[in-house]
């Protein structure tokens, strides 16, 4: 398993604490978490994002780097699609 993989945070539909729970225990064992989502998830990443630095700043987490860009996908009736995408960077401060 690459360390990618170990440090990144998909969003997708499962429910937003699901995705928190599962942030902060990777940001346990890490110094830092991307959390990354496309298209009509980015607005649960940021939320994600923004409850881990705001309802944990006793644990010292706080956002890194933002990147923001777009990717082609074929959509289900053939024609290319540009969907957003967002990249977060959650780190934890040093002590």
């Amino acid at each position: 398993m690459s360390n990618e993989a170990r440090d990144t945070i998909f969003i997708g539909k499962k429910p937003l604490m699901a995705y928190v729970t599962s942030t902060l225990i990777q940001l346990a064992n890490l110094p830092s978490v991307h959390i990354k989502a496309r298209g009509l998830s980015i607005g649960r990443a940021v939320d994600v994002a923004q409850i881990i630095s705001r309802k944990t700043e006793n644990a010292g987490y706080s956002i890194g780097e933002i990147k923001i860009g777009s990717e082609s996908l074929e959509s289900q009736d053939g024609k290319q699609r540009n969907v957003s995408t967002i990249e977060i960077e959650v780190k934890r401060n040093a002590s």
